[in-house]
This record gives structure tokens, sequence and C-alpha cells, in this order.
């Protein structure tokens, strides 16, 4: 496995923990204030951590590194910046002057999803031998069919 997919699942497994605290507290404590998070912290961090780890996990001959690893800084500079200030505007009775940096976040993570598109479309488009683009999928050992 690359590196950088187990960046991506290290990444991934932080925001699982963080966005799984915070929906036992919310469960211990019948306080629903912080639903927003604990959803998002599972469905952009962990999801789509893990997700961004595995394809880059399964094109490990045809990724550009390079490209990889900004994908991943900045998925990570969004979720870094964006939830902390998320926590802060929930608990500060939505104090407007952390919507900049909520908006920062969303924009870094946005550009993220961006940066992963244009390794999807890289994969998609790239150059096959005629052997590969006309192979019929692997088999798994012990699957029906």
């Amino acid at each position: 496995m690359p590196r950088v997919s187990a960046a991506f699942f290290a990444m991934g497994l932080l925001c699982l923990f963080f966005g799984g605290a915070i929906g036992m507290h919310m469960a211990s404590g019948g306080n629903a204030a912080y639903a927003g998070m604990h959803v998002h912290l599972n469905l952009v961090g962990w999801a789509t951590m893990a997700l961004c780890g595995t394809f880059y996990a399964l094109t490990p001959t045809t990724l550009s590194p390079r490209l990889a690893w900004i994908n991943f800084w900045v998925l990570t500079a969004g979720i870094v910046v964006f939830f902390p200030a998320y926590a802060l505007f929930l608990a500060d009775g939505n104090d407007p002057r952390l919507e900049q940096a909520m908006t920062a976040g969303n924009g870094l993570t946005g550009l993220g999803m961006l940066i992963f598109a244009v390794s999807v479309g890289r994969e998609l488009l790239r150059k096959r031998s005629h052997a590969q683009s006309h192979s019929k999928p692997a088999v798994v050992s012990g699957s029906p069919g």
C-alpha cells in the first residue's frame, strides 16, 4: 500500500474517533447540538478519507504521488480548519467571527474533493494496453460465478 493511502486512512480514523466520541456524548446527554459535526466528521472525515486512501491503494503504479499527497494535505487542512471552528461556533452561540474560518475550511475541503476528481479522471482517461482495456474483471477465489 502506498504511504499516502496509509496517511488517508490514519486521518480518517482520527475523524472516526472524534466523530464517534461526539456521537456518544450526544447519546449520553440527549444533546443533539453537535449532530451536524458528528455526521460530517464521519462522512467527510472517515468515509471520504478512506475512499481516497482506497483509490490510491488500488492505483499504486499509475497514481501521481505528488497529486495524491497534495490531495491528502488539502483535505486534511480543510478538516483541521473547519471542525474546530465549527465546534467553537456551536459552543459559543453562533459567533459570526468564526464563519470565515468555517468558510476557509469548507473551501479547502471542496478543493480537496476537486483534486481527488482530477486523480480519478487521470486514472479513467489514462492509456491502457489493448489487453487491459478488454480484460474481464478478476474473479475472487471462492466467490460465486
